[in-house]
Order: structure tokens, then C-alpha cells, then sequence
């Protein structure tokens, strides 16, 4: 009897770890191309309002999905270069190459030509009633009737590449002179500390201004501008940014897309599911989604609570790779699991049942050196035993916890 139950004991420990091993290879966290209805287009920019999401496209005009990226139609705004688009309100606006700027006050239906038509429209920022636009060579426009009417305010003869807004503060990302500032709606502007630089992105985080540049990575100001730091994201071309609370997205060209929980202290390449690492163009958070537009690689999409699950506790060097007990344990729904990586590792993180089926995985990325936390909601799940596994390229373990609720 004693034999008969060792080796099944035997038999059961070694399905078990036969279906991790599986499992573990064969996990699948990642972008996936949501381009139904666009083919390889090059995607410039994103818009949301409500339920439309809006894309505009470098040569076949605006699309528009209303399940998330699942399905894309053409809207009839057709056939022109689209380098930005905002909203306000019911109001859409489209920035196009050397005709200005296009409007729909029925979600893409119609289009009508603005009296600011014959620019090449880079970039919008939307204050209330104000709506800033940054051209090619002509600087930056003001509207405060919805397109009706345009004035060129004092920066009047900049590539301005992006634009941003932070109370009264209107900031304009420029073409070999950095960052301008304006406090009074564009009636004068200021040079900012950052005054040497192509500006060609922003994103705003509280009092955190960040900014994405051409060559020299992604730079963070939180005096409004008076002095600007360059962070550890510092030798990429940065076309786009996204905030979604502490967590900052990067798409660069030719690089994908990075993320950084520390405002920029460190960064964690973000690209698996990529092909080829494409230039990020545009970014776009909703829904739980953030959704990257490539060059002629059309849309692609990924789960934001996947992509942000683990955060950096730290960046001290740690001596040796760890997996440390889950806490609290046992735990009811959520608990904590901390890991410790030496050096720059591609990094597995996976939860299963007591029979091997994979419940959730956690992590799957590149990392570098240090400290990292990742949280797991039991919530969905029921009471029992579960297992967790971390795998490096050098170092796998696997370690018990129970969900007890």
C-alpha cells in the first residue's frame, strides 16, 4: 500500500510540474493588431469621446471603431494626411497636411473645413473653451468658437509638434527650441528651461509635466516648466505618451513602447506580442485597453491591467534572484508577491490551481536590476490551494499560497 500510494504521489507531482512547465511557455500577455477594416495604415493620432474612438491615418483620413478596435470604418473624411485630432464636447477636430483643420458635430458622419484652412495642423491642446493648435512654420493658433474663427497667437513662426495644458499653463513642444509656456492664452510665451530640443509629445500627472523628445528620450518638469530633468528613458525618439495614474507609457520610434511606475526613474520595455518593434505614433488609454497606433502597422491593442501589474519597489541592485512568500497568506481576495532580480532578465510570473491550470499571469516581460512587487485579486477564483512561479533566464522557482475566503 505504502508503494502504491509513493508512486502516485510521484505520478501526480510530476503531472503537476509537467503542466506548469507547459503552461509557462506557452503564455500568451501581449499586444495583439486590432486593424478590421484598416489594413497597414499608419496610425498618427486617437481621439475619444464616449463610445467612438477616433484614428487618423498619414494619407486615408479618420476611422472610427465604437466596440473597442474590434471593427474600424472609414469616416468620410477620406484621403488626407491626419497628423492630430482632438475633441471638445461634440466637437471633433481634425489637423491635416496643408489644409487645415476638418470638423464633425455628428461622430464622423459629416465634415466641414474650418476657417483655418490652408496649415499643416501638428497638434491640439483643449482648455475649456480655448483650442490651441500647433502648424508647421506658423506657431500656434487660438480658437474660442469651436473653429469658427482662428488667431495666431504670439509664438507665431515655430514647428510646433505638441501641445499640452495644466491649469492656465499652455505648453508648446517645438522644433529645435524646446518648450515654450504661456500663462495668458498664447498672448506672450516664455522659453523654458528645456530650449534646445524637438519637443514632439506631452503628458500631464498631477503637477508632473512630461515630455517626449527626438534622440534624448523622455523629460519630466514639476515646476510648471522652470526646470526640466532628463530621465532614465534618455537616447529615443518619443512620439507619444499616456498617463493612467502613476503609470507613464512611452512609444518611440522603432522601439515600441515603454512603461515607468517611478515617474521615470526606470523604464520597462513593454513589446511583447510585436513582430517587428514598430514606431508608436500615437497612444490612447480607455476602457482598460491602451491602444498604440504604429507606422504602417496599423492599430494594436493591449489589456492596461495586464501591462501595469508590476511595479518597481526598487532599484537597488539585489545580490541574487528571489521569490519571496505572497502577503498576506493566507489571503482574501488580494495578496502581494515580491521578487528580486540582479540583472536585466526576461521575467515569467504565473498563478495556477492546485491541477496545474493556469489562472493568471501576472508578468511576462523584460525587467532590469532590482525590486519588483506584483499584486494578485483572488476574487474571481474559489478557496484553495494555488501556486505561483517565477522564471528568469537563468533561475525558476515555484512557491504555495492559499486564497481562503
Amino acid at each position: 500500500m505504502k508503494k502504491i500510494i509513493c508512486k502516485f504521489f510521484v505520478l501526480v507531482s510530476f503531472l503537476l510540474i509537467y503542466n506548469l512547465t507547459f503552461n509557462i511557455e506557452n503564455c500568451m500577455c501581449q499586444w495583439v493588431q486590432m486593424s478590421n477594416g484598416m489594413n497597414n495604415n499608419n496610425v498618427q493620432a486617437f481621439a475619444i469621446s464616449g463610445n467612438y474612438i477616433f484614428a487618423g491615418t498619414y494619407g486615408n483620413g479618420v476611422y472610427l471603431t465604437t466596440n473597442d478596435g474590434v471593427n474600424w470604418n472609414l469616416t468620410l473624411l477620406m484621403n488626407h494626411y491626419i497628423y492630430s485630432l482632438a475633441i471638445s464636447g461634440n466637437y471633433i477636430f481634425a489637423g491635416t497636411s496643408e489644409y487645415g483643420i476638418y470638423l464633425s458635430t455628428n461622430n464622423g458622419t459629416s465634415w466641414t473645413q474650418t476657417a483655418l484652412n490652408n496649415k499643416s495642423v501638428l497638434s491640439f491642446a483643449v482648455s475649456g473653451n480655448n483650442i490651441f493648435v500647433g502648424t508647421v512654420s506658423n506657431g500656434v493658433y487660438l480658437s474660442t468658437n469651436n473653429g469658427t474663427s482662428w488667431t495666431q497667437t504670439a509664438l507665431n513662426n515655430k514647428y510646433v509638434y505638441s501641445l499640452t495644458t495644466n491649469g492656465i499653463n499652455v505648453f508648446a513642444g517645438t522644433s529645435n527650441y524646446g518648450i515654450y509656456l504661456s500663462t495668458n492664452n498664447g498672448a506672450s510665451w516664455t522659453q523654458t528651461g528645456l530650449n534646445s530640443v524637438s519637443v514632439l509629445s506631452f503628458a500631464v500627472s498631477g503637477n508632473n509635466i512630461f515630455a517626449g523628445t527626438s534622440q534624448y528620450g523622455v523629460y519630466l518638469s514639476t515646476n510648471n516648466g522652470t526646470s526640466w530633468t532628463q530621465t532614465a528613458l534618455n537616447n529615443k525618439w518619443v512620439r507619444s505618451l499616456a498617463v493612467s495614474g502613476n503609470n507613464i507609457f512611452a512609444g518611440t520610434d522603432q522601439y515600441g513602447v515603454y512603461l515607468s511606475t517611478n515617474n521615470g526613474t526606470s523604464w520597462i520595455e513593454k513589446n511583447q506580442g510585436f513582430n517587428i518593434l514598430p514606431a508608436v505614433g500615437a497612444l490612447l488609454i480607455t476602457n482598460n485597453y491602451i491602444f498604440a497606433g504604429t507606422n504602417n502597422k496599423s492599430i494594436w491593442r493591449r489589456d492596461l491591467s495586464e501591462i501595469i501589474g508590476m511595479q518597481n519597489i526598487s532599484t537597488e541592485i539585489p545580490s541574487a534572484y528571489s521569490l519571496y512568500q505572497n502577503y498576506p497568506n493566507p489571503f482574501n481576495p488580494v495578496t502581494k508577491i515580491k521578487f528580486d532580480i540582479p540583472k536585466s532578465s526576461n521575467v515569467k510570473l504565473t498563478v495556477y490551481d492546485i491541477t496545474g491550470k493556469e489562472i493568471s499571469i501576472l508578468a511576462n516581460q523584460k525587467v532590469s536590476t532590482g525590486s519588483y512587487e506584483v499584486e494578485f485579486n483572488g476574487e474571481n477564483n474559489p478557496s484553495g490551494v494555488y501556486f505561483y512561479r517565477l522564471t528568469t533566464d537563468e533561475f525558476s522557482e515555484t512557491k504555495k499560497m492559499i486564497l481562503m475566503k
